[in-house]
């Protein structure tokens, strides 16, 4: 193994080194330029539908139809005027990975005009075949689907592959009957929980208190290497931090 790192030491040292710009971009202008942030959503939706989305993310409140259908057509603006073709929603299924159904903006209505359609029913509910997420041989036929409902507290974002665009909305997954069939939705479900356990406890000072937000802290470590111990490890030389190592205990 020591062998291979330096010969990794070798060749960055011998090899032309291949500095990548930003376009003479800002970083904080390239930061989260493909997720639909507060301040997207100031652009691209009206005042209305903006207040709205904002109060439902704060208070856990339903949004109204009328409101999905502005802020669906305001995502799809937005997502459009970057090159998206196709929306999908992202879930997380008990599989242990990440599961979408693509579908396009385009649709032929019956006179076979073509539009670029994104309403809010779209944006709010879709039915994925929920047939293997995580088993459904264990439920019925007519009960083997699943529905995603749109989670307004994660923003949208864009995933770009070589085969295009696609804006991603985070969703939950849930059975026929009402399963949660996801990992997030038991988060969720606790979020719900702690909050009421919490507004309990708080009334008991405050009854203006409304809401209150869990939250998690971060936490930063920082180790000193040897210098030459860091001189055998390619990733330290070239990017400055440690890119591989032990998997975390």
């Amino acid at each position: 193994m020591s062998n291979l790192r330096f010969n990794a030491i070798k060749n960055l040292q011998n090899g032309e080194k291949e500095i990548i710009g930003y376009d003479n971009k800002k970083v904080t202008q390239l930061f989260a330029s493909n997720v639909f942030t507060a301040k997207a959503q100031r652009e691209y939706l009206s005042d209305e539908a903006y207040k709205s989305l904002t109060n439902s993310i704060k208070t856990g409140s339903k949004i109204d139809r009328k409101m999905a259908e502005q802020i669906a057509n305001g995502m799809k603006a937005w997502a459009m005027e970057k090159g998206v073709t196709h929306f999908t929603h992202w879930f997380q299924p008990l599989t242990g990975g990440t599961a979408e159904k693509h579908d396009s903006f385009f649709t032929l209505k019956g006179d076979g005009t073509p539009l670029e359609i994104f309403d809010g029913d779209a944006l709010t509910q879709q039915e994925p075949d929920a047939s293997s997420f995580p088993n459904g041989g264990i439920r019925a036929t007519f009960e083997a689907r699943g529905y995603t409902a749109w989670d307004p507290t994660s923003p949208a974002f864009i995933l770009e592959t070589a085969m295009g665009k696609t804006v991603c909305i985070p969703t939950i997954f849930i059975s026929y009957s009402g399963e949660s069939l996801d990992t997030k939705t038991p988060l969720l479900k606790a979020l719900d929980l702690v909050n009421k356990a919490s507004l309990d406890v708080c009334h008991l000072f405050d009854k203006n208190i409304s809401r209150v937000a869990p939250t998690l802290g971060w936490e930063q470590e920082y180790f000193v290497i040897e210098e030459s111990l860091a001189n055998a490890r390619p990733d330290i030389l070239a990017t400055g931090r440690t890119l591989y190592g032990h998997t975390p205990g």
